[in-house]
C-alpha cells in the first residue's frame, strides 16, 4: 500500500498517495473509519473517487451491520468476459457487429418492448417484497445495458485473441431495492437516535429488515449476472450472424457492488466492496481503462490487507458535469479515432465517458501490483457505451 491514516478510529489503509485522493472521498473514508461496527482497517483502491456515502473504490468490513449505501444503488455492478477464437476481425465486419448489437440490446433508459422469456430470471429465494413488486418490470430490464459507464467493448487480446467485454447492473430492481432500504435504515438509526453519517445508515443483524435487505440485495446481484449473460448471447449471435464459424470459451463474470459473509483476519465478517472487486489468489478479474485505453484480465494475490480485493477499473478524475464542461469534444474524438476504435463520442453530452476523464489506468495497475497479476491486456477495437 501507498499509506496509511491513523487518525480515526481504525486505520485507513490507501493503494495510492493521500493528496492522489478527492478531499470528499477521504472525508467519506474517515466517516467509514469511526462507524462503531468497522472491523480492522478501511481499504481505499487506486481508482478511488467520491460517492454516495462511501468512496467508490473501497472495501468496508463490519460486525453485526450492513450499510445499503456501501453496497450501492447499483447492486451487484459487474463485468464479464468472452474469448473468442478469433484472431483477427475486418473493420467492415465490426461495424455491422456493432450495428446488431445496437438493435437487439437496448441502451440508456431504454427497455426491451415486450418481456424476456422468464427463465434469465434467477430463482426466487426467500422473502422479497420490492423484487416483487419489480419483477414485472424487470422482465422488460434484463439484457439491457443503461447508462453512464456501461459498456460493451470489442477488445484485441495480448494472448492474440478477440475478446467481449459487458459492463452493467441491475437496472432499476436494484436501484429501487438500494433505496427502500436505506431510507428504512436511516428512519431507524434517527428513531434510535444512533450518530452515524445519513449517507451511512445501517441495518443491525438483529433486526427484521437485515434479512429482507440480504436476501434482495443478493437476487439483485443475480439479477446483474443474468443481464450481463442474455446481453452476452445477443453479442455472441450478433457475431455468429456475420462471422458463422466463431466460437466462444473462458467466460468470467465479476460483481463490484456487493456484500458478502467472508471470514478475515480470523472472524466472519460481512465484506462491503463498492466499486471494488474481489481478489482471492488465484481468481480470475477484470479491470478496465476507458473506452480509449487497455483494460487488464488479472488473477488475484489474495493480499489481506485490502480484504482480497483490487481496483474495479480506472477510476473517475472528474465529474461527469466537469468532464463535458472543460473537455474538448475534438480532441477527445481524436484520441479514440488515431487508434482506429469505433467509439461513442460524437457530442458534447457523451464527454462525461471521454478516456480524460478517466485516471490513467497505467498508474493505477502500477498502484495495486502487490493486489493483482496481470494475465492478458485487451486493446478497445470497438464500444457501446450506456
Amino acid at each position: 500500500m501507498k499509506a496509511v491514516i491513523t487518525t480515526e478510529k481504525i486505520p485507513i489503509k490507501l493503494w495510492l498517495e493521500e493528496e492522489q485522493v478527492e478531499e470528499g472521498a477521504l472525508d467519506q473514508a474517515r466517516d467509514l473509519a469511526n462507524l462503531p461496527f468497522a472491523f480492522k482497517h478501511i481499504a481505499i483502491m487506486p481508482d478511488t473517487h467520491l460517492g454516495y456515502g462511501m468512496p467508490i473504490g473501497a472495501i468496508l468490513a463490519t460486525k453485526g451491520a450492513v450499510v445499503p449505501n456501501a453496497v450501492g444503488v447499483d447492486i451487484g455492478c459487474g463485468m464479464c468476459s468472452l474469448r473468442t477464437n478469433l484472431t483477427d476481425i475486418e473493420t467492415a465486419d465490426l461495424k455491422e457487429i456493432m450495428s446488431i448489437i445496437r438493435e437487439t440490446v437496448p441502451v440508456g433508459f431504454n427497455h426491451h418492448e415486450s418481456p424476456q422469456d422468464e427463465s434469465w430470471m434467477p430463482e426466487k429465494k426467500g422473502n422479497l417484497p420490492i423484487v416483487e413488486q419489480e419483477y414485472k418490470s424487470a422482465l422488460h430490464q434484463v439484457g439491457t445495458l443503461g447508462g453512464g459507464n456501461h459498456f460493451i467493448e470489442i477488445q484485441k487480446g495480448s494472448d492474440g485473441y478477440i475478446w467481449i467485454m459487458i459492463h452493467s447492473g441491475s437496472r432499476n430492481i436494484g436501484f429501487t431495492v438500494a433505496n427502500h432500504y436505506n431510507n428504512i435504515a436511516k428512519e431507524k438509526n434517527k428513531a434510535l437516535e444512533l450518530r452515524v453519517p445519513k449517507d451511512l445508515a445501517f441495518i443491525p443483524e438483529d433486526s427484521e429488515y437485515f434479512d429482507l435487505y440480504w436476501n434482495e440485495m443478493n437476487y439483485c446481484v443475480e439479477f446483474a449476472l443474468a443481464n450481463r449473460k442474455l446481453m452476452m448471447e445477443r453479442t455472441k449471435s450478433a457475431f455468429k450472424e456475420i462471422i458463422p464459424e466463431v466460437e466462444f470459451s473462458h467466460f468470467i463474470n465479476k460483481p463490484h457492488n456487493f456484500a458478502a459473509l467472508e471470514e478475515h483476519f480470523g472472524e466472519e465478517v460481512i465484506v462491503h466492496r463498492k466499486g471494488a472487486t474481489r481478489a482471492r489468489k488465484g481468481e480470475w478479474g477484470m479491470i478496465p481503462g476507458s473506452q480509449g485505453t487497455q483494460s487488464f484480465l488479472v488473477k488475484g494475490k489474495g493480499n489481506v490487507n485490502s480484504f482480497e480485493s483490487c481496483s474495479h477499473g480506472a477510476g473517475r478524475v472528474m465529474s461527469r458535469a466537469a468532464a463535458r464542461r472543460n473537455l474538448d469534444l475534438k480532441e477527445e474524438r481524436k484520441i479514440l479515432t488515431d487508434q482506429g476504435i469505433l467509439h461513442a463520442i460524437r457530442h458534447k453530452g457523451d464527454l462525461d465517458e471521454a478516456p480524460s476523464s478517466y485516471k490513467d489506468i497505467d498508474e493505477v495497475m502500477a498502484n495495486q501490483e502487490a493486489l493483482v497479476e496481470v494475465q492478458i491486456k485487451l486493446q478497445p477495437l470497438a464500444v457501446i457505451k450506456g
